[in-house]
């Protein structure tokens, strides 16, 4: 989990790991389907490029795109299908259970940006219950490091949920209305691109 300071009041929260797994996707979708297109025999070209048409939307959908932008007056959640900006004032809370999530208005909004690992949680979980109990740190980390014990620690979606939580509590007097708005960009070449796929399928 990164968070990127973009301005002084604007804090960005988004998954390094889906980013760097969704470049990946990218380059080899552009790779397979590039070498069919250029390669491929009767309708598997138009196959190849139906096909990523459908894909690239959809893998910038749920890699690249998702963001939590923590502004001074708002929280801007992009998830892979709608944006939706929450004015501080709105927010009841932010959450992470099973999922990171903020509650805004009676309504439950979910932050993909923000996974929350089970994984990293009892990592910290049990680093914490060693500063308390006074044991010993458990071995060595990578590179010959030594596990430092000194502080108490998170897992970085809670970290993080944390920090929008505090914000939320700081800036409460921010008004202003929620708004939703659907991801054209994302949806528009995504249905088109399922559409050409079904049409090459059927003529080939």
């Amino acid at each position: 989990m990164t968070s990127e300071p973009t301005a002084p009041a604007e804090r960005v929260y988004r998954s390094g790991t889906a980013v760097a797994g969704g470049v990946l996707m990218l380059g080899l979708a552009a790779w397979l389907g590039g070498d069919a297109m250029i390669r491929g025999e009767g309708s598997t070209p138009l196959v190849a490029a139906a096909a990523l048409l459908l894909a690239v939307p959809l893998v910038v959908a749920f890699t690249l795109r998702p963001a939590v932008l923590a502004g001074e007056d708002r929280l801007r959640v992009r998830n892979p299908f709608r944006t939706v900006e929450l004015p501080w004032a709105s927010v009841a809370t932010v959450r992470s259970g099973y999922s990171s999530e903020v509650l805004a208005d009676g309504a439950t909004y979910q932050l993909w940006a923000i996974p929350v690992s089970l994984r990293e949680r009892k990592k910290a979980n049990r680093h914490n219950e060693r500063i308390s109990s006074g044991r010993p740190p458990g071995g060595l980390l990578g590179m010959g490091r030594v596990e430092d014990i000194s502080t108490e620690r998170q897992a970085p979606s809670d970290e993080a949920i944390g920090e929008l939580r505090e914000l939320a509590r700081q800036r409460a007097d921010r008004t202003g209305s929620v708004s939703v708005r659907w991801a054209y960009e994302i949806l528009g070449p995504a249905a088109a691109g399922a559409l050409a796929l079904l049409v090459a399928l059927l003529a080939g």
